[in-house]
């Protein structure tokens, strides 16, 4: 069963699919349910991807990387989650906010900051929800106050992928306090070693335990003032455009989630007996697998129509949130019927339907919840 195959994938993507398709097989899922024992970050399966070219190449050449575009960090995302999520995250955040830098930012930092991550010498990792705060952009609280050196950063960032392992961040704060909110918001470069940055690891979470997530202080941290990226008061609009790419790259999360659990449930009613009969012979195991297929279709097809849709700029956040919420929820159903089909056996923790039942939950949460994704779809079709 090949449930990722190439035929919905425009030809340009292919051989990298291939590539991760390999890589996957070699380096991550014989992995897989070590590192979600034991929690560690997976620093050597980081370094091979690096080696392997599979690790933030979405530079451009001009700084460095392979300039892979959408629809090739979406054909590795589908690859690298079928896998295993935790893993799959520690290599797509590896280049976490660069996109934003290469976008906005001048000459002088693509060539200090983006050029060492594509070249596989730094990994950088972008701030921007807080403890009290996650899918509202308009209400963080962090603050950068502006000074004759350049600015300093006041507050609290959570959940931020290697806000520990990381060189460098690209942080969200509030610059301003003007009536309209989407213009009280700037994006900097923050390197970790700064007087005043003070990170440290969240508790462990129920999934995806391979992918380490920080709490970050920023107490009178202060950065020069060519660490602004692009202008004063334009961090809420690099955001909305950024992250209608990430949110079709979420929508792969999704997929490779849902496609582990599909195959996961299928190899074991087709290898299980019960009175008398193959588990796989009763009609509501077959429509069990059927709805699972139905959607999962569904959310592949509607995700890679997105991808062509964001990458060509035609009502991106429309279609971003749409195939993000499609593909999470189908990860999320999939896996639910999977474990129900393994019965008891689900509930032992070496079983891979219950890492991806675990994993599955925390796609509809970042990169903007599902409920937020909701409001976009409907503000965005009146």
């Amino acid at each position: 069963m090949d449930l990722l195959d190439d035929s919905v994938v425009p030809e340009h993507a292919r051989d990298v699919k291939q590539q991760a398709r390999e890589f996957a097989a070699e380096h991550i899922e014989p992995n897989a349910e070590e590192y979600y024992r034991t929690g560690e970050y997976p620093w050597e399966i980081l370094e091979a991807g690096m080696d392997a070219g599979l690790v933030a190449q979405d530079i451009s050449e001009e700084y460095g990387g392979k300039g892979y575009d959408l629809e090739q960090i979406l054909a590795i995302a589908e690859e690298f989650y079928k896998a295993d999520a935790g893993i799959a995250l520690t290599l797509q955040l590896a280049s976490f906010g660069c996109e934003i830098v290469e976008q906005y930012g001048s000459e002088e930092q693509k060539e200090e900051y983006l050029r060492p991550v594509a070249e596989n010498e730094q990994i950088s990792g972008l701030a921007v929800s807080e403890p009290e705060t996650g899918s509202d952009l308009a209400g963080m609280t962090t603050t950068a106050e502006k000074t004759d050196e350049g600015w300093v950063l006041n507050g609290e960032k959570y959940w931020i992928g290697n806000g520990v392992e990381a060189d460098w961040v690209t942080v969200y704060a509030k610059t301003g306090d003007k009536e309209d909110r989407y213009s009280n918001y700037s994006m900097f470069i923050v390197e970790t070693d700064t007087e005043g940055y003070e990170a440290e690891h969240i508790p462990e979470k129920m999934g995806m335990r391979a992918s380490k997530q920080a709490h970050i202080v920023f107490d009178d941290c202060a950065v020069p003032e060519e660490n602004l990226i692009g202008s004063e008061g334009g961090g809420f609009y690099m955001l909305a455009d950024f992250f209608n790419h990430g949110r079709v790259v979420v929508g792969g999360h999704g997929l490779g989630m849902a496609a582990a659990a599909i195959e996961e449930a299928w190899a074991f009613v087709h290898d299980r007996s019960a009175f008398g009969r193959d588990v796989s012979e009763f009609q509501a195991v077959q429509h069990d697998l059927a709805d699972m297929l139905i959607e999962f279709e569904s959310a592949r097809a509607l995700n890679w129509r997105a991808a062509e849709k964001v990458a060509g700029h035609d009502n991106a956040g429309y279609w971003a949130a749409l195939c993000k919420t499609k593909s999470t929820e189908t990860a999320v159903q999939c896996a639910e019927r999977g474990m129900q089909l393994h019965g008891g056996r689900s509930n032992l923790t070496d079983r891979r339907i219950a890492r991806v039942y675990r994993d599955v939950r925390i796609p509809v949460i970042y990169e903007g919840t599902n409920a937020v994704q909701r409001n976009l779809i409907y503000r965005q079709r009146q």
